[in-house]
């Protein structure tokens, strides 16, 4: 598909009028927040979905406890909307959606969604000592029934600060629990969770920094990639492509059709410039590419769930995985003791320094301008 002369210059403008706000990662996020917490309903007074939060923060992380929980639908997503600094949309393939919840109070003190991984990662194929070799079907499959991503990995705030709420929700990814409900769902076994942080240098360090055994940083990704559109932006540049095509850019059964789509949006703009004004066309591309620098490298963390040999199961040079020394640690108990050993240091120094927080911070229509969008 060519546009003729006007449309390309009008799509084009379109783009680069809608990008230029965005100097860093964390512009883009907020705007993004700002669009999907204006198009949340407002609650009635005191019947907030925020009710289920957290809120008590007198309690010493010593007499916590913790059970993990599937939550989906409506609930998990307004919820997670309201604590997230950035809620990316569902991802294709694998996706599960779990809350963490303290047992005595019965409120919920974390996120966590659970999706399919990477295609390719540079600290991964490190790891592995060679790229998966993607046009093995076999490799691929092999690789998707044992692998797992953790897409978001919440705490609520202020639980998160006052506690290393972040720290308990990976590690708890990383536990016997999720990988024995993974294992139930989606059949496994599961031998390998692998995340990354959300601001890569923007920040000096992750939540998931200091997590051994449970995590291991590997490297920084070499990600760079075109940022998605709002959802309105979306959806009007998608229906005027498709009143000039005649069609939809692409099949309607496709994964990742949102992503493909946007794709394809800016190669029609590129190609039609390169054709209509070679100038023109220069710009176009110099702009896509500081687009692209918005983006960041993110830091890459990975874990075996405990086995000594998820390396060579993941490569097909066995087909049985054996237990590390480090496996009992990984058991849902332990990871708890482990998290409540750290945040009682951090809580009682908090509460020394008179540092504790002690509001709800939740993503609010009033509030959008005053929250740190990284958190």
């Amino acid at each position: 598909m060519i546009l003729d002369e006007k449309d390309t210059y009008w799509a084009a403008d379109k783009l680069v009028n809608y990008f230029s706000d965005f100097k860093r990662i964390d512009d883009y996020f907020r705007s993004r927040k700002i669009d999907r917490i204006k198009e949340m309903p407002t609650p009635l007074f005191g019947l907030g979905p925020e009710d289920d939060l957290f809120q008590n923060f007198d309690v010493h992380p010593q007499d916590m406890d913790f059970e993990v929980v599937k939550r989906t639908g409506e609930t998990f997503d307004n919820l997670l909307e309201m604590t997230a600094s950035f809620s990316p949309d569902d991802p294709p393939g694998k996706n599960s959606k779990l809350c963490v919840q303290e047992k005595n109070s019965g409120k919920i003190v974390g996120f966590i969604k659970l999706a399919s991984p990477l295609i390719n990662a540079k600290p991964r194929n490190e790891w592995l000592g060679r790229p998966l070799q993607t046009e093995d079907k076999e490799e691929m499959q092999h690789f998707n029934r044992g692998t797992i991503m953790g897409f978001v990995i919440v705490p609520a705030q202020p639980f998160g600060f006052n506690y290393l709420g972040g720290k308990l929700m990976a590690a708890i990814c990383c536990s016997h629990d999720v990988r024995r409900f993974l294992n139930q769902k989606y059949g496994g076994p599961f031998c390998m969770f692998e995340t990354t942080s959300l601001y890569g240098n923007i920040k000096g360090g992750s939540m998931y920094d200091g997590m051994r055994p449970f995590l291991r940083y590997k490297g920084d990704t070499e990600s760079k990639f075109f940022l998605t559109f709002a959802d309105d932006m979306y959806h009007e540049m998608k229906n005027w492509f498709e009143d000039r095509n005649g069609e939809p850019l692409v099949h309607k059964q496709a994964s990742s059709r949102k992503l493909k789509t946007q794709t394809k949006m800016i190669q029609i703009i590129t190609n039609s410039l390169k054709q209509h004004n070679a100038a023109a066309h220069a710009k176009f591309v110099e702009f896509r590419k500081e687009t692209e620098n918005v983006t960041t490298q993110k830091r890459f963390y990975m874990s075996t769930f405990g086995y000594e040999n998820s390396r060579e199961y993941i490569l097909r040079e066995t087909d049985e995985l054996k237990k590390s020394s480090v496996w009992d640690r990984h058991e849902l108990e332990n990871v708890i003791a482990w998290w409540k050993n750290k945040a009682s240091k951090r809580y009682e120094s908090l509460k020394a320094d008179g540092r504790l927080r002690t509001e709800l911070e939740v993503w609010k229509r009033d509030n959008i301008d005053t929250i740190d969008i990284i958190r």
